[in-house]
């Protein structure tokens, strides 16, 4: 089953509550997103890292119900 925008954002929002965050349905589908997510908590890590703890707050769904997302980090 697909996730939602507002599942994505809830679960990224949970793991990083100062991040400004922002996810977009690419294709209407329900399927392809992509995700702009700044926080704090991203300083001094590498965008490797920084995408890794992204997918960790989304607990197993990548891959799953989230099929696809376009990911951009930065530190705030």
């Amino acid at each position: 089953m697909a996730m939602s925008r507002v599942e994505i954002e809830t679960m990224i929002r949970a793991a990083f509550p100062d991040a400004r965050v922002e996810v977009k349905d690419l294709a209407g589908d329900g399927e392809h997103y992509a995700a702009s997510v700044v926080s704090a908590a991203f300083k001094g890590v590498s965008k490797v890292k920084q995408h890794q703890m992204v997918y960790a707050a989304l607990k197993g769904k990548m891959g799953g119900d989230l099929h696809a997302l376009a990911l951009t980090t930065a530190e705030s």
